[in-house]
């Protein structure tokens, strides 16, 4: 009888050798090029993050977030002093390091040490942080620690099935589409199909490759146009994506 494989030619079912618990993701800064990832600090971060939101004056950060938009700075404050102060979800406020102030947040979350499998979500990027490098690298800088500090095996990324630009963005990143858990959870008074994405910890040796080849000055003119999209790097990365 054949034995089943998957696309890289591996055994399904292949045996982990000598597969222990993990660590949780400690509380230190992830350091980059173009942004740092300081562990949120609500008295530190919410003045700065409050002003780079109120820059999307349509409200559209928070369309598919399970909170927001907020009418005054103390909402804001509260509702992440409440929720993003602990240690699962771990939140991390974005930095930009040409400005010097926070930018955007993203959590590391249902971290499972266990089984190795942790996500990355509640990404809230305001129009300062947007279409950046400083952008690219924070998920960069994420799975990095993800993969090759704490060594993890499975990094995940879930999204409400109809946040078209979110599933653009996973994509990009270089997840994989696994399927849709149809009627997941309500929020905000509406049913959500949720999108579930998967990297791999063998597929990540070469998706680092392709970010770091992305990130790397000499893909970018004079005018910081892009000469290579990330996306056709991180679709070369791992073929049958």
């Amino acid at each position: 009888m054949n034995t089943r494989v998957n696309e890289l030619g591996q055994p399904i079912g292949f045996p982990v050798p000598d597969w222990c618990l993990r660590a949780r993701p400690p509380r230190d800064v992830m350091q980059g090029r173009f942004c740092r990832l300081e562990p949120f600090d609500a008295d530190r971060h919410c003045a700065e993050l409050f002003e780079a939101y109120a820059d999307d004056h349509e409200g559209r950060t928070w369309t598919y977030l399970a909170y927001g938009p907020f009418a005054s700075f103390h909402a804001f404050r509260d509702l992440m002093r409440a929720h993003f102060s602990g240690e699962d979800p771990l939140c991390h406020a974005i930095v930009d390091r040409r400005a010097g102030r926070a930018a955007g947040i993203a959590s590391f979350m249902r971290i499972d040490p266990a089984m190795g499998t942790i996500e990355v979500g509640s990404i809230a990027y305001s129009p300062r942080l947007q279409r950046s490098r400083a952008a690219t690298e924070s998920m960069y800088l994420m799975m990095r620690r993800a993969f090759d500090e704490l060594g993890y095996r499975r990094y995940e990324w879930k999204c409400d099935a109809l946040n078209a630009a979110s599933r653009r963005a996973a994509e990009r990143l270089g997840f994989r589409f696994e399927g849709i858990f149809r009627q997941a959870i309500v929020y905000k008074g509406r049913n959500r199909d949720t999108a579930w994405y998967s990297i791999l910890d063998r597929e990540w040796p070469a998706l680092r490759a392709a970010f770091e080849r992305w990130l790397d000055d000499a893909n970018f003119d004079r005018d910081d146009r892009q000469r290579e999209r990330l996306s056709a790097l991180t679709s070369a990365a791992i073929p049958g994506r």
